[in-house]
């Protein structure tokens, strides 16, 4: 019979440099499958904010004409190295995707870094507030090991070693490079649109408003949103902490909850080959900067 604390003694036993994907997989599938979800659509959310990222996805019109299927991919590809693992046939593929799709277009390394970053960073954050226990030491160290694995496999350099040099590069980027973009609110727009559709369409407001109510100063600020008062902050974050002390006294999670078992998948309901998942960009074509040419209106980096 296992306990609500077993499966972090389980994690405590293990070496987080060698068994980093073991843990990133026993907390994020058995421990915290719903709120590392939220963490990690908030993550990406984050990058919007970096005028040089929400202007290039409003350029590909990913998010704002196809975001469910946007939604669903990013979701698939990065849960399929999960579930497998970096070394298997079908780790190798999603990774390769991911880069297929990456390289089609001018991405500085700085911006793919930070990206990297808010998948680390995030999880931890939303885990301190709103999860039924926070993250282990073991945990933090496994989770930027599976993270630097995964960024190195991206080709992106100079990736941080410890979480505490992930959390410094994040809030440092972010410090130097949020700031107001049209196409990036559109992209917000699109995703708050997004994350309503999946609920009846009288909740959609609420929704909305919710998901404005979980963002910092820092994001409203940058896509120029305003405020939500203290009522709606107080309400949404005391509705998530409740949760939190629901869970605790639940029993464990018996089996692994992936990704791709998630409502809000909705793409493909007869399955899917993961070497089909995501984008096939031309270079030249609208939305498909030629590589290594970025659009003048894009300053450099």
């Amino acid at each position: 019979m296992v306990t609500r604390y077993d499966r972090l003694k389980e994690i405590q036993r293990l070496d987080p440099e060698r068994d980093f994907l073991e843990i990133y997989r026993l907390t994020v599938t058995y421990e915290f499958p719903w709120d590392v979800t939220r963490a990690l659509e908030l993550a990406l959310y984050r990058t919007y904010a970096v005028p040089s990222i929400g202007r290039l996805l409003d350029e590909t019109a990913e998010l704002t004409e196809r975001s469910q299927k946007r939604y669903d991919d990013t979701a698939l590809l990065l849960d399929t190295v999960v579930e497998h693992g970096f070394d298997t046939d079908e780790g190798r593929t999603a990774v390769r995707r991911i880069n297929q799709m990456h390289r089609a277009y001018d991405i500085s390394n700085d911006d793919m870094r930070y990206v990297l970053c808010t998948f680390v960073v995030t999880p931890k954050r939303w885990l301190d507030d709103f999860g039924w226990r926070r993250l282990c030491c073991h945990e933090l160290a496994a989770f930027a090991a599976y993270y630097r694995t995964l960024g190195a496999r991206m080709g992106i350099k100079d990736i941080p070693e410890t979480y505490e040099d992930f959390e410094r590069t994040l809030d440092a980027y972010e410090d130097k490079h949020f700031g107001w973009d049209e196409g990036a609110r559109r992209v917000s727009d699109a995703t708050l649109a997004l994350m309503g559709s999946w609920y009846p369409a009288p909740l959609a407001p609420v929704v909305r408003g919710a998901s404005l109510a979980l963002l910092d100063d820092s994001l409203l600020k940058a896509f120029r949103y305003r405020r939500p008062g203290p009522l709606a902050r107080g309400l949404t974050r005391g509705a998530l902490r409740m949760r939190a002390r629901a869970v605790r006294l639940l029993p464990p999670r018996r089996k692994p909850h992936y990704a791709r078992q998630n409502p809000e998948i909705k793409g493909y309901p007869d399955g899917y080959e993961i070497a089909g998942l995501g984008t096939f960009p031309t270079p030249g074509v609208r939305g498909c900067p030629v590589p290594g040419h970025r659009p003048s209106q894009t300053p450099a980096e």
